[in-house]
């Protein structure tokens, strides 16, 4: 379930707002008092609508290609190893997955994490072989965001971008995001307090939002299964449900001539991870958990649109399959269901018709290069979308600089590497 920091997401952390974040990408203009100020310019839009310019058949995509690797522990500090894969194993049918929700260990990030770890990963990289290049270089959950948006009428977003030695860098506005969270937690608590155990009552959102981490816990292991003893599979159902660690997929993947390097969490592994020197991709899974179906058409609406973010996460890392716990509206699993990634959007074509991957496809590859052509100079820019707006603006907020957007270690990893390069005369 995914954006560590990928973001994401998919299902994300809520936060408490950081003083002064919001201020962090204003310009300093020098005061004059001779002139009047300058008009601040007009954001260049990018409408969604209508979709029909967006349909037929999809722009190339190039195969993700898994590049490296990193993991979060257990008081979520990042190793650059594989330690925070886990191996899938099915769920016991029935398992309640409102238990051990008091006994919850929930992380939340309290201050921006930028795409500092992803970039951190970047420059190991980079010590061992050549330059890591790409257009874009992001977390898949923004991505995510921008894909699903034609077909989300719900759909808002804010993102930071900058231009550093030919990449734009995208990034989550998380101060935006941090105030969103607040204000919807704000609302919640202001209800009248509910009894949990009344079947006319809705499970709380912190409710339901636990109900994806457990179905997690049941459904995986932290070693392959013919390595696992039989009373560790068997207790699953009694481990306190953690989402501190977590598993980290970079990979290069491209939209028509539109070349990306994205980070992004990933659930577990089908049996065993492959063999990087072999070409056979990673056999990763997403886990993710739906009401369970009843016979009414809106019911399978209902899922079938839910499939578009399900659909579009897997897709952008090259994940093979997309698990899917069904439950009762209290919480109850009562079934599970595998579900082939390359097959979600076939299945929605013949059943409602609701979206259409070809379609996502090509917004994404068009909106890509709208960035490319928008954001040709250095400085900061604010990428949005407001709900029901169907329109996406970019606008530069901040005429010098990357903000922090790019890391400090990255930045002076790359002079560092161009100083010495300039030194033995290498290109490139």
């Amino acid at each position: 379930m995914a954006h560590p920091n990928p973001q994401s997401s998919d299902r994300r952390r809520s936060r408490s707002p950081t003083q002064g974040d919001n201020n962090r990408f204003r310009s300093r203009t020098p005061p004059t008092s001779s002139l009047p100020p300058k008009p601040a310019p007009q954001p260049i839009q990018f409408p969604i609508q209508p979709l029909q310019r967006f349909q037929g058949s999809s722009a190339s995509i190039k195969r993700p290609r898994e590049i490296a690797s990193f993991s979060f522990d257990d008081n979520h500090s990042y190793l650059e190893d594989d330690s925070g894969i886990q191996y899938y194993c099915a769920p016991q049918i029935g398992a309640d997955l409102c238990e051990g929700f008091e006994r919850f260990r929930y992380f939340e990030e309290k201050e921006d994490p930028h795409l500092d770890t992803l970039l951190t990963r970047l420059v190991s990289l980079e010590k061992k072989g050549e330059r890591v290049r790409a257009d874009f270089v992001t977390w898949r959950g923004m991505v995510t965001k921008i894909m699903t948006s034609p077909y989300d009428k719900f759909a808002s977003f804010e993102m930071f971008a900058t231009l550093h030695d030919g990449t734009i860098y995208i990034e989550d506005d998380f101060p935006s995001r941090l105030a969103d969270c607040a204000s919807q937690s704000q609302s919640q608590h202001s209800q009248p307090p509910r009894n949990p155990h009344s079947p006319q009552n809705r499970p709380s959102q912190e409710m339901m939002t636990y109900w994806g981490y457990k179905f997690e816990t049941l459904s995986l292991l932290p070693t392959p299964l013919i390595e696992t003893s039989r009373d560790f599979i068997e207790n699953r159902r009694d481990m306190v449900v953690d989402n501190h660690a977590q598993y980290v997929s970079v990979i290069t993947t491209a939209f028509g001539p539109h070349s990306l390097i994205l980070g992004g969490e990933v659930d577990g592994v089908w049996d065993a991870k492959s063999d990087p020197d072999t070409p056979d991709p990673p056999d990763y899974i997403e886990l993710k958990t739906a009401e369970e179906l009843g016979g009414d058409r809106r019911d399978v609406l209902k899922f079938e649109r839910k499939l578009l973010k399900f659909w579009a996460q897997s897709f952008l890392l090259g994940i093979s399959k997309v698990i899917v716990g069904f439950r009762s509206k209290h919480g109850i699993l009562r079934a599970v269901e595998v579900y082939d990634t390359n097959k979600i959007p076939g299945m929605v074509r013949t059943g409602t018709g609701c979206w259409d991957g070809n379609t996502c496809i090509n917004f994404t590859t068009a909106f890509l290069g709208h960035l490319k052509q928008t954001i040709k100079d250095d400085g900061v820019y604010k990428i949005s979308l407001k709900k029901n707006g169907g329109v996406v603006e970019v606008s530069k907020i901040q005429e010098r600089g990357t903000g922090k957007i790019i890391s400090k270690e990255f930045l002076g990893w790359r002079k560092e590497r161009d100083i010495a390069k300039q030194g033995t005369g290498a290109v490139g």
